[in-house]
């Protein structure tokens, strides 16, 4: 007031200087956001591929890798072996047959940097060039074939796939059929042949059966021709073995009558020598 009454300016007043902990203070929080902004982890499943300026620049292994913010980009690739169903696709096989076949395809990438700059989404490309193969190799086998040797389709479509998927820096290591949909009509016609089938074996097993008890039959009676005691004692096994249930009933065998006949002949013969001789 002193100085407006006598016509004269006030000083500005002095600034406050910054102390030296709010400095500190400062420092520490702008390189804990740098630290943040630049500090990355690589798993160890993981590779991380750096693009620096829109460019690659190189592939950092598993760890705690820093990269300057906003000048760098780093793209984490996992190697670890993914999962990818297949979902059913409808398929007309080579002998005009509609199937529903599903599958399940196994892969892994084995080029970070491939996989990063060839394709833009590896599990979709893969996916779909997974169905149309699929598609493509069982509509060229017969149904039986499907069925019977799924091994070698297996084989087939992993094949293919690889031939493709090298380019994207991806390894598919398994592809396996999963189910196959057949129409109620063939399931029913599968199983009638599957019934005739059986049926044929059935015969063919009796006939082969018949085959051998009639060979084995055919060296018994020739035994028994060489033997005729053997055929005696057979006889006598089998009434033996009537006997065991109490029948009151008892047929004799031709041969055991005939038998008894030649023994009452035989022993009318010694009665007549014996009579001659007596006198």
């Amino acid at each position: 007031m002193e100085a407006l009454a006598r016509g004269t300016s006030p000083e500005p007043e002095e600034a406050v200087p910054m102390t030296p902990l709010i400095v500190l203070i400062v420092v520490v929080f702008l390189a804990i956001i740098v630290f943040f902004l630049s500090a990355r982890i690589v798993r160890q499943y993981e590779r991380g591929v750096v693009l620096r300026f829109g460019r690659l620049h190189n592939v950092r292994e598993p760890g705690i890798r820093f990269i300057f913010p906003i000048v760098d980009v780093m793209i984490k690739v996992p190697l670890r072996i993914v999962t990818l169903p297949i979902q059913s696709q409808g398929i007309i096989t080579q002998d005009n047959v509609t199937v529903g076949v599903s599958a399940v395809a196994y892969y892994r990438v084995i080029d970070p940097v491939k996989s990063v700059i060839a394709i833009e989404n590896v599990r979709a490309a893969i996916d779909q060039i997974a169905q149309t193969t699929l598609r493509r190799v069982v509509g060229q086998h017969h149904l039986d074939d499907i069925l019977s040797d799924t091994a070698a389709l297996n084989a087939n479509i992993r094949e293919i796939l690889d031939v493709t998927t090298v380019d994207w820096g991806v390894e598919v290591t398994l592809v396996e059929l999963k189910d196959i949909l057949l129409p109620d009509s063939m399931k029913r016609a599968m199983a009638k042949q599957a019934e005739a089938e059986r049926e044929k074996r059935a015969k063919i097993i009796a006939a082969e059966g018949e085959a051998l008890a009639a060979a084995q039959l055919g060296t018994a009676s020739d035994t028994m021709m060489a033997h005729p005691l053997a055929l005696q004692l057979r006889t006598l096994q089998t009434l033996v073995e009537i006997g065991v249930d109490k029948n009151t009933l008892v047929i004799a065998p031709a041969p055991l009558v005939s038998s008894i006949g030649d023994v009452m002949n035989l022993i009318d013969r010694e009665a007549a020598v014996a009579q001659m001789r007596a006198h």
